[in-house]
């Protein structure tokens, strides 16, 4: 079995549904009490989401470069970065490194296709939601076409991220507004909606709604588990 390496702490909140979905994979592909072989550094997300804010980013990938450094001495066969935002900067941990990163958007955009989704809706931080590091990456390496909420949904969305979910506050109102932006994606002509920030799953699941939801945090986690058994038998 491979040694997985994870960067998490942004949150933890969501960083813990990593970790049992990883080990729930090895679990079930491999029976009795097998579980995931990982190395994880869990940063100070306060630190992070700052630095975010303030567009610092060099700054932050600094801090998940040596996070990196650490991982791959320690032994890990492949890095997973546990925060779809903090991937605008997986290119420089890339560097740092010579260990792959599995990127998120990357797998979410295959079970896309998968799946014969041509045009999606995307949720998630501003960061993700505004930026090109993301949607333009599915957009242009996966011809897969990328809507968003508009600026005032945006900024909504962002907001309960940041104020609630990565706080572990999950509350009935916030779910209905996040529900009330995944049904006008879907009036957009979006087929599914992606939840891309590892938190939302947490307020939001797909008995909630009938537009088809792609839990990144599912989608990252599964492929790692595979990547990690890819040499083993049962």
């Amino acid at each position: 079995m491979k040694t997985i390496g994870m960067i998490g702490g942004m949150s933890w909140e969501a960083t813990v549904s990593y970790y049992q979905a990883l080990n729930r994979g090895v679990k079930e592909a491999l029976g009795g009490s097998h579980s995931a072989k990982i190395w994880l550094y869990s940063v100070d997300f306060d630190e992070i989401q700052t630095l975010q804010h303030q567009g610092k980013w060099q700054q932050a990938a600094k801090i998940l470069a040596g996070a990196a450094v650490g991982i791959e001495a320690a032994g890990a066969d492949f890095l997973l970065i546990c925060a779809n935002t903090m991937h605008k900067v997986a290119d420089e941990v890339q560097a740092a490194i010579s260990i792959p990163i599995l990127h998120v958007a990357d797998l979410t955009a295959e079970k896309l296709l998968a799946d014969g989704i041509t045009k999606v809706g995307l949720l998630g931080t501003e960061f993700t939601m505004e930026e090109s590091f993301y949607k333009d990456r599915i957009r242009e390496n996966y011809a897969i076409d990328v809507v968003v909420p508009d600026k005032s949904d945006r900024t909504t969305v962002h907001n309960i991220i940041y104020s609630e979910l990565i706080l572990g506050q999950i509350k009935d109102d916030s779910r209905q507004r996040y529900l009330e932006v995944i049904d006008q994606l879907h009036d957009q002509g979006a087929q599914a909606v992606v939840l891309g920030c590892t938190e939302i799953a947490l307020l939001v699941q797909q008995h909630h709604t009938k537009v088809p939801l792609y839990d990144t945090t599912e989608i990252h986690a599964a492929q790692a588990v595979k990547l990690a058994l890819a040499d083993c038998v049962n």
